[in-house]
């Protein structure tokens, strides 16, 4: 069950660093933003598993913060490591060697994912930026349109309360 994110326009306090990572979870952002924009979560004849409000958001950031002067970049997902909660070791490796070249990053992702990459930071020494909050978790119903696309209704969001267990 996806958790449905709304977005956090962090960009003002990011504006404040020299260089800024933006990292991408695919699952629970991308279903939020196409459910919440009423868009395709899946285009077959265009980019798959890439939806396309999803894509223009991070642009949207990315370009706000390049007319302030910051240099950024943003790291991916393949598709073994499509949601970030399930991230494997070697790819949480490589996003620690990418952190270290930037002196802040945007996590766009639920609160594991933030806390996870805030884990990760205290190595690096990079201010962690949470992109997006959950505001609970998703009750879809996907629907299939011509010509190939998939969206996804929204049945109902189920609340729930952030708790860090130890």
């Amino acid at each position: 069950m996806p958790c449905y994110l709304k977005e956090v326009d962090v960009v003002p306090e990011a504006a404040k660093f020299r260089s800024v990572l933006i990292v991408l979870c695919r699952l629970c952002p991308a279903v939020s933003l196409a459910v919440r924009n009423k868009q395709p979560f899946i285009k077959f004849s265009r980019r798959p598993l890439k939806p396309e409000c999803y894509e223009n958001h991070i642009a949207n950031i990315r370009s706000r913060l390049e007319k302030e002067g910051i240099k950024t970049d943003v790291f991916r997902s393949s598709i073994l490591n499509y949601a970030h909660c399930m991230w494997t070791t070697k790819k949480r490796e490589k996003l620690l060697k990418r952190m270290a070249e930037f002196e802040a990053v945007i996590v766009m992702g639920c609160e594991a994912a933030y806390e996870s990459i805030c884990d990760l930071s205290e190595s690096t020494g990079c201010q962690v930026f949470s992109g997006m909050e959950s505001e609970g978790l998703l009750n879809v119903t996907p629907k299939f349109n011509w010509p190939f696309n998939i969206s996804l209704e929204l049945s109902g969001v189920t609340q729930i309360h952030h708790q860090k267990v130890n």
